[in-house]
């Protein structure tokens, strides 16, 4: 991530994120915490830094948003996920970066079986935890993300909300890298 702050600076215009304007800027990262454009616009709300101006920067700017956030819009933050391989992307529902990124994972791409094991396994687990399983899915296959399913299915709700928001940090992090990587703002 050494090269991403240049990268970043192009994919906006060659305009850090200090140099923009709220709207510019919710625009551009708004996305990045699944339909919750309200990270950004509190991270710009709270005022920027130097070190914001950084993908890392940026990245820890915007966690500390979540995190002290309070536990309702956490979990508002963590049902604003689709579930994987769910009723939302066989519709074509998804946000782009989560389409592209289930895709990527080749979730789009499940047999009839698999299918319905990711079914079962979303119903069973946000029925007990009240939020949809989450997993940053870049590198993994449907079978890793299954036995990881499998695996967390059993933990307490303490310290799966936990682990979600670990996760949706990830997944914020690697969609900021994609922006930085990008032409065109996600």
């Amino acid at each position: 991530m050494a090269d991403l702050s240049a990268d970043m600076d192009s994919a906006v215009g060659g305009r850090q994120a200090l140099a923009m304007n709220r709207l510019e800027f919710v625009r551009i990262f708004g996305g990045v915490y699944e339909k919750s454009p309200w990270v950004a616009e509190q991270a710009w709300d709270r005022g920027l830094t130097a070190t914001d101006n950084t993908p890392q920067g940026l990245c820890s700017t915007l966690a500390g948003v979540v995190d002290g956030a309070g536990k309702d819009a956490q979990l508002a933050l963590l049902r604003a996920h689709p579930d994987l391989a769910g009723r939302l992307a066989k519709r074509g529902q998804l946000t782009v970066a989560s389409a592209s990124e289930q895709a990527g994972a080749g979730l789009d791409q499940c047999s009839p079986h698999e299918y319905a094991q990711f079914q079962d396994l979303n119903a069973r687990y946000t029925g007990k935890f009240g939020f949809p399983y989450i997993l940053a899915v870049r590198g993994r296959d449907r079978q890793q993300i299954l036995e990881n399913f499998r695996s967390r299915i059993d933990n307490d709700a303490e310290q799966e909300f936990a682990e979600a928001l670990r996760q949706v940090h990830r997944i914020a992090g690697l969609r900021l890298q994609q922006i930085g990587t990008s032409s065109a703002p996600a």
